[in-house]
């Protein structure tokens, strides 16, 4: 197998020179597939394959929306299917315009409506002018070329672990089940400029192309998709590459575009290629494009099946170290879309920060604790203890277990000298602004106290020596 990049082997400058007859024109036979997966229970893939152009776009973004961003995106990319211009502009100067209309696009959508803020998406385009194709890559979405039997990846993933691979930190091998292999560094999304890979590669006929979301290169490996590759037509590759990601346990939304390049000649002869219409897939559809079942029977069990979503759990995952220029989205989801742009912080201090905020915590905890405390301690009512007026400091009611007043002046008071009404007034007890207005509160029940045989003028078994109107402190007690 083989790998090749911008500067690979199989790739050629944007020019012609002079005076140099042009191989025959190749034509292009197209398929193109998305599935929404076994875990996910909506596709933020988007995908389009023409005649003259195949682009796949990954949305991101959670509750941000990243199938509006990456359907966005293919409808400006879409807008490359059509024949080449008669004009100066180079394949890469119509791609890069295009990646930019894109970008713009979606910054248009997100200014219209403020929920979508944080969306993203990737961008991998092939515009094809009858003799190359110009490649404009912007993500984690992969473009491979499959010719004489081997595989080359074509485009480099905009990634974390791409990073790491290229510094030797890690091996590819690893990189498939690396904590942080979805964290992706470029993306469009309306905001940030974002300078996408460009480069042009020759064609020949029998090469085959594949564009696809990293639901099928995150789990397939290249000798798998050479074995997919190798057999088929178009439309049953692309079919074999999803069922073959969500066998392999793809956790995410399946995207593939398969072409052949045929010889004008060739495909003037193939009725199917003449019959061929572009093909809109994912989020961008309007209707899900289903294949009939059984159309691939035999081989492999080739059909997708469309299986229904099913739950997920999802673990923590762990943070990342700072100083990566990703973009983060600014509503936060709990799903593996929207963390490939939020990394979370170094776990060296993150027992330090949770410390420092449970002091923060507790401190806000007992400021609160403290204020209600002062207040409660300026409360006042009237009330009764064993059937005699008392004033009460704090609130006129009661916790569990804990209680929000005390007795601070016993009157002489009893409530059985006390009309019914009074009565009834002090035992709902009676509030009052001060310990001064408390005390003049008691003063005027005791004006208005009625005598009894026994306790003749008002008076109770108290101390003669304390006035009988005139309220007293006690040390301790309780109410409510």
């Amino acid at each position: 197998m083989t790998e090749a990049g911008g500067d690979g082997p199989d790739t050629a400058p944007d020019t012609q020179p002079r005076g140099t007859e042009l191989p025959q024109r190749l034509a292009l036979s197209y398929s193109a597939i998305s599935d929404v997966g076994r875990v996910r229970k909506d596709n933020q893939d988007s995908g389009y394959a023409g005649a003259w152009v195949l682009a796949v776009c990954d949305g991101v973004g959670g509750a941000a929306r990243g199938d509006i961003a990456s359907s966005t995106a293919i409808s400006a990319l879409r807008m490359l299917d059509a024949a080449p211009p008669n004009t100066s502009d180079s394949l890469l100067d119509r791609v890069g315009r295009s990646l930019h209309e894109a970008h713009e696009q979606i910054g248009r959508v997100v200014d219209a409506d403020a929920t979508l803020n944080g969306t993203s998406t990737t961008a991998t385009v092939a515009l094809f002018d009858g003799h190359r194709v110009g490649i404009g890559h912007v993500g984690d979405s992969r473009a491979y070329l499959f010719r004489s039997g081997e595989i080359s990846q074509l485009t480099t993933d905009h990634t974390l672990v791409q990073t790491l691979i290229d510094e030797g930190r890690i091996t590819e091998a690893e990189a498939r089940t690396h904590p942080h292999r979805n964290l992706i560094l470029k993306a469009l999304d309306g905001v940030h400029e974002a300078e996408p890979d460009l480069f042009v590669l020759e064609l020949v006929p029998g090469d085959r192309l594949l564009l696809c979301s990293d639901g099928a290169s995150g789990v397939l490996d290249d000798g798998r998709l050479a074995d997919i590759l190798s057999t088929g037509s178009p439309d049953f590759a692309a079919v074999e590459l999803v069922r073959a990601s969500l066998e392999a346990g793809s956790s995410d939304n399946v995207t593939c575009l398969v072409a052949d390049v045929l010889t004008e000649a060739d495909a003037a002869a193939d009725p199917h290629v003449a019959e061929l219409e572009p093909l809109l897939v994912g989020a961008a559809a309007e209707l899900k494009r289903r294949l009939p079942r059984g159309l691939f029977r035999g081989h492999r069990s080739g059909d997708t099946g469309e299986l229904e979503p099913i739950e997920a759990e999802l673990a923590d995952i762990p943070g990342i170290p700072e100083g990566i220029g990703w973009v983060i989205p600014t509503d936060p989801v709990y799903d593996p879309e929207s963390l490939r742009y939020a990394p979370q912080a170094p776990p060296r201090f993150r027992a330090l920060r949770m410390l420092m905020g449970l002091v923060v915590v507790a401190g806000l905890v007992w400021a609160g604790l403290a204020a209600t405390w002062v207040y409660v301690q300026q409360q006042y009512y009237v009330g009764e203890e064993d059937g005699v007026v008392v004033i009460y400091r704090g609130l006129d009611a009661s916790l569990p277990g804990f209680p929000l007043s005390e007795v601070v002046v016993r009157s002489d008071i009893s409530l059985d000298e006390l009309s019914e009404f009074d009565m009834e007034t002090v035992t709902d007890g009676i509030p009052a602004d001060s310990l001064a207005d408390a005390q003049r509160t008691v003063e005027g029940l005791d004006r208005v106290a009625v005598s009894t045989p026994d306790q003749p003028g008002g008076t109770t078994d108290q101390p003669t020596d304390q006035p009988t109107a005139t309220p007293s402190p006690t040390a301790s007690g309780s109410g409510g």
